[in-house]
């Protein structure tokens, strides 16, 4: 049977489609031969208490040139489609909190939306591992420059981000030592005005940091472990990192074993989690990546097993 899906994602022309975990969605959404409705995050408004959206149906081909065929755009209710991605990048601000507000309309509708909108805005990236300390290095959360700098004290090592941040950015580790320690809590606090995390530096980063994903709370068995360019330490693809595949370990397991339940409790149909060593550091479910790499290393098909949970829960 035919399903209408809708995708809130960043402007098209801008997407690189042999690298984008949105675009293998939707590559996996043809094969099925589901109509696609492609919107970005400003084409989404409410009127007469009715979700709407100015949408272009939208077909795609893996081609790294031409990747997407646009028809004429057109508004749409929300509620008309099947399921929703919400595939936008953070910023994480006040327009994606109300973008999760129109989404929860069409939610409300019967729509499924992955993942949940009121997921979305709970589960801040940096701050859900709060939830599962058993998982976790020593780490504070707060906007008080002497508390940090205390905790600097004591673990000697420290990573310091802020909390709405992505990509690597804003990322610095510290130690009691550094002459520029001061300037930086002041920089990343923005004078101790903005709540940041620190967190006890993990020297493993130098064996990756590896990006777990998760279907409905079941791992992927394979993580890309994103190593940190010479003299970095941050594993970000989008800071210089490469990424080399490797199997999921006991523990690995055991961190996706703790989250499962929760994860599925939530409406997190997809998520992708971040362990450094033996620690999760990270949970991403806003628009989780690494699913294109994934595949061309070992011949996975990661968004196509995502449809067929979207689909399965269609049909429940």
């Amino acid at each position: 049977m035919n399903k209408k899906l809708g995708i809130v994602i960043d402007p098209l022309e801008a997407i690189k489609t042999v690298k984008d975990s949105s675009f293998a969605m939707l590559l996996a959404a043809k094969k099925r031969g589901w109509t696609i409705y492609t919107m970005q995050q400003s084409d989404l408004y409410m009127k007469d208490a009715t979700a709407m959206a100015r949408t272009c149906i939208t077909e795609v081909q893996d081609d790294p040139v031409h990747g997407f065929n646009t028809q004429p755009a057109a508004d749409i209710e929300l509620a008309s489609l099947d399921v929703i991605l919400m595939r936008k990048d953070p910023p994480f601000d006040m327009e994606y909190i109300t973008t999760t507000y129109l989404l929860e309309m069409a939610e409300k509708e019967g729509t499924l939306v992955v993942n949940r909108p009121s997921s979305l805005r709970d589960a801040n990236e940096k701050f859900f591992i709060t939830r599962f300390p058993q998982c976790c290095t020593p780490m504070v959360v707060s906007r008080d420059q002497k508390r940090i700098r205390s905790f600097v004290k004591q673990q000697k090592d420290v990573i310091v981000k802020p909390l709405d941040g992505m990509g690597g950015a804003s990322i610095f580790r510290i130690t009691p030592e550094d002459p520029n320690l001061s300037v930086i809590l002041e920089s990343v606090t923005e004078h101790g005005s903005k709540t940041v995390m620190a967190q006890q530096f993990i020297p493993q980063i130098s064996e990756g940091d590896k990006r777990i994903l998760l279907i409905d709370g079941e791992a992927v068995p394979y993580a890309l472990a994103r190593i940190p360019a010479s003299g970095e330490t941050r594993g970000n693809l989008a800071a210089g990192g490469s990424g080399i595949g490797v199997k999921l370990n006991d523990r690995d397991l055991w961190i996706c074993q703790q989250l499962a339940p929760t994860l599925r409790e939530m409406g997190i149909l997809f998520a992708g989690i971040d362990v450094i060593g033996d620690y999760l550091t990270e949970i991403n479910i806003t628009s989780p990546t690494c699913i294109r790499e994934l595949d061309k290393q070992y011949k996975l098909d990661i968004a196509g097993q995502l449809m067929d949970c979207i689909e399965q829960s269609l049909n429940a």
